[in-house]
């Protein structure tokens, strides 16, 4: 046998894992599982139980679902709130409803407080919900606060108006969502140049920053998870043994 051969290494099988580190796993993984789903259905609750109770007691006991089954019935509330709003939508969806809003707008005008309030509201929901300049429809990387660090922003809408017209290059409005609780933020007026826009839609960019980095979005560039899978294999793959005999 040759001296300068080391003796071969005795390898030791794994140590079982203890009763207590498999419950301890166990738990954390229902954890895992059962939080988000019980969380959303605790926020469904909520708010069902939120529109009963505001709606039900208003309807007449002859009307009202719950006397006539003779047992509580959850979720009539809302029920009746989306049947309203959609009526409301139909009627004022003509040109006698047109006509009304318009009148009714011009005696909102008249009321210093109540107009600018209402006049934010309005230009808010025509920008979301009648999709009227693109909001919340692109997800961008910015350096803030200083360069050399990136944060998450939502491109709500092009810069106009005075702001646009005192700056000299095209301006954008982007939204600085905070974490985790992203409906609280700044409004920042950042050159479109400066802006580097992200394949990433905006459920994931809501979710990378409601989760504070910890559940990031795969990336859509063709062959990116083959790079990445190769990444981890080599980082998971064992460091060659110096005491490995050579040829």
């Amino acid at each position: 046998m040759n001296e300068s051969t080391p003796p071969p290494r005795l390898i030791q099988p794994p140590r079982k894992r203890g009763l207590f580190a498999r419950l301890r796993t166990y738990f954390f993984t229902g954890v895992v599982v059962t939080a988000p789903i019980g969380i959303t259905l605790w926020l469904l609750w909520l708010v069902v139980d939120l529109f009963d109770r505001a709606v039900v007691p208003l309807i007449p006991d002859a009307y009202n679902p719950s006397d006539v089954l003779g047992r509580n019935v959850p979720g009539v509330g809302i029920v009746i709130v989306l049947i309203l709003v959609t009526l409301v939508g139909g009627l004022f969806a003509n040109v006698a409803g047109r006509f009304l809003v318009r009148f009714g707008e011009s005696l909102v005008a008249r009321v210093p407080v109540v107009r600018t309030i209402y006049g934010v509201l309005k230009q808010i929901f025509d920008a979301v919900l009648a999709q009227s300049a693109n909001a919340f429809r692109e997800v961008v990387l910015i350096e803030y606060p200083r360069r050399g660090i990136w944060v998450i922003g939502f491109i709500t809408s092009p810069t106009r108006g005075e702001v646009q017209r005192v700056t000299e290059e095209e301006m954008v409005n982007v939204f600085l969502p905070t974490t985790p609780n992203p409906t609280s933020g700044f409004l920042l007026f950042v050159p479109r140049k400066d802006c580097i826009p992200l394949d990433m839609t905006v459920e994931e960019g809501v979710k990378l920053v409601i989760s504070g980095g910890i559940v990031s979005p795969p990336d859509a560039r063709p062959g990116a998870r083959v790079e990445e899978d190769e990444e981890d294999s080599e980082a998971e793959s064992p460091a060659p043994s110096a005491n490995r005999p050579k040829d």
